[in-house]
């Protein structure tokens, strides 16, 4: 049943990771020719933003290695369908626009303790590593997204101050992201807390409409965040389909937002996504499949187990 609330937005725009942020967790390496169906079918799905892969150096991410024979094969989505990629560097950035990408996202953190953990630098050197980078994306034409991890919470530092948060939003803004990505990298945020950063980021000159953002469901908590988040105005949301993706730096943690939960509640809310909810499903079914485990996402299981 479909009750809107006035309140929220008329429509999402879904900023799927599953083929990135969820893959690159997995143990194993799934093949490119498994990865570029996958993509095809989120694509076919109704999901516009679908983020394809990541340029980072494959001692780092093994997962990925395969990002310069990922990205030629979904060139006959580029026209109806955003494929961001991950850039760490200014390497990273020559790969990925040497193949004609079009949007790219660089990972920093709003704490020192996961920028030397995950980029061996400060949070200001991370950035000022960063800047290069975001200037000449723009000038080659392309979109540049700001990822921002341990927005909420950290395995070290415990609570994460809002004042840090909004300060490193501010610099990637600054040197010129189109979009930022709040990320609940380890999932202990609560929709209180959710509100009150994202009211700090206006208050500092942050537009809602820049902001996007990516909750972890550790504590079950995802939806509830999300919600607070649409309340708030945000449009942009990440998901992974089928609940693809896990955080090493919690172990008792569920991984990403599924996309079929999202949508679920969204289409309960009369909120318009474009996806087609049953075809997601069963492409998450099939990747479950090929991963050779069932899907987390509830959603997904709830449906594909109806009779």
């Amino acid at each position: 049943m479909v009750v809107p609330d006035p309140q929220l937005p008329t429509r999402v725009r879904i900023y799927e990771v599953g083929a990135r942020d969820g893959l690159q967790n997995e143990k194993g390496t799934v093949p490119t020719a498994t990865k570029a169906e996958f993509i095809h079918r989120l694509a076919a799905s109704g999901l516009t933003t679908v983020e394809a892969t990541s340029f980072v150096h494959p001692r780092w991410v093994p997962q990925l290695a395969d990002a310069e024979a990922l990205f030629p094969l979904l060139q006959d989505l580029s026209d109806t369908v955003g494929l961001p990629v991950l850039v760490p560097n200014d390497r990273g950035l020559d790969r990925a626009l040497a193949l004609g990408a079009r949007h790219v996202a660089v990972f920093a953190s709003a704490t020192e303790s996961f920028a030397q953990a995950n980029l061996n630098r400060t949070v200001d050197e991370a950035l000022a590593m960063f800047e290069p980078v975001v200037t000449r994306a723009k000038e080659a034409g392309a979109q540049v997204r700001g990822y921002l991890s341990m927005c909420f919470g950290d395995p070290w530092e415990g609570a994460v101050p809002e004042t840090q948060v909004v300060k490193v939003c501010r610099a990637l803004l600054d040197m010129g992201c189109d979009e930022l990505s709040l990320g609940d990298t380890i999932g202990v945020a609560t929709p209180g807390q959710v509100a009150s950063l994202l009211t700090a980021l206006n208050a500092d000159g942050v537009p809602t409409d820049t902001v996007g953002v990516h909750f972890h469901d550790t504590y079950g908590q995802a939806l509830s965040n999300t919600l607070a988040a649409l309340r708030h105005g945000v449009t942009t949301v990440d998901a992974s389909a089928g609940g693809l993706g896990g955080c090493p730096y919690a172990k008792s943690a569920t991984g990403n937002l599924a996309t079929e939960d999202l949508v679920w509640m969204l289409n309960g809310l009369g909120i318009d996504t474009g996806v087609d909810l049953s075809r997601l499903t069963a492409t998450s079914v099939w990747m479950a499949e090929q991963l050779g485990r069932p899907s987390p996402s509830r959603t997904v299981r709830a449906l594909s187990h109806k009779d």
